[in-house]
This record gives structure tokens, sequence and C-alpha cells, in this order.
């Protein structure tokens, strides 16, 4: 036996079917498209949702999302406590001095160093800030967020978070 010889064993390959060749035989008159309508005319586009905005043209071009309950906080360095000179730094003092905006969270961050005792009033410390203030001698308080405790409540609207 040569290469050439080689076929396909009987029933393997079956012909296609060949619709709308007139009435003789299956598929003939409407050629399996029933009776009148969209379908039974000419082709509809894949992905026709008959007017309405196509699913494809719904969903976002880009990939990611936005989280809508994202905790944002306002970084404060050492260095700008330092920079205060105040005994006691909270909200309120980071307000005044231009660091913070009102209704803002505040987290403190491990740069810089201190020199003195700071009693710090924040809502979130970075573990090395957390040490640096101890260190020298000050206390860590933490406020509790304005939304309480848990998620806060989501932003945007439904379509910020598609």
């Amino acid at each position: 036996m040569k290469l050439h010889e080689l076929s396909a064993p009987k029933g393997a390959r079956k012909q296609r079917h060949r619709v709308g060749r007139g009435i003789a035989g299956k598929g003939g008159k409407t050629a399996g498209r029933g009776t009148k309508g969209q379908h039974a005319r000419d082709t509809v586009p894949n992905g026709f949702e008959g007017g309405q905005l196509p699913l494809m043209q719904r969903i976002p071009k880009l990939k990611g999302f936005k989280n809508p309950f994202r905790v944002e906080y306002t970084a404060v360095n050492l260095d700008a406590i330092e920079a205060l000179g105040a005994e006691r730094v909270d909200p309120e003092t980071l307000v005044g001095a231009g660091l913070l905006r009102k209704g803002a969270m505040v987290k403190v961050l491990g740069r810089g160093t201190l020199s003195r005792r700071v009693t710090v009033a924040a809502h979130a410390f970075s573990a090395s800030a957390e040490a640096a203030i101890t260190a020298a001698g000050g206390s860590v308080e933490r406020v509790d967020p304005p939304f309480g405790h848990g998620r806060p409540p989501a932003k945007g609207n439904a379509l910020t978070n598609r």
C-alpha cells in the first residue's frame, strides 16, 4: 500500500447538506428557515440584538475595575509631624496646618525621624511609623473611621463600577 492509496473509511466523510435546491428533496422551498421573519430572509449579523445596544458595545473596552469600597488615606510622614512642633497631633491639627483636607482620613508613614515625645492620633499607621513614635517616647492613638467599622459606603453609581 502506498500513501496515495490511503482513503478515509466509508461513512467517515459525510457530504454537506445543500439546502434551497428546489422542492424535490429535503431542505427545499424554505430551506429549514421557517416561514417569513427576519431570519427567513437574509443573514443577520452575529451579536445583533434587534436594535438594542449589543452586549459587546455595552461592556467596557478596557480591562480592570474600580473598587467602590476603597478606603483612601492621605499620607503624612514623620518629618512633617516633627516640623509641626506640636505636643499632640490629630486630624484637626493637620487640617489647620494645611497637611490634610477636612474630613479626609490620615495614615502616618515612617519617613523621617522624631526627636521628641509626641502623641499622634490618626486613622492608620505604618509599622515603621508606629515603632518610631513609641521609640521617641510618644504614643499612638487610632481614630475610628468616619463610616464606622466594616466597609465604607460605595462611591460612584452603577456605571462607575463596570
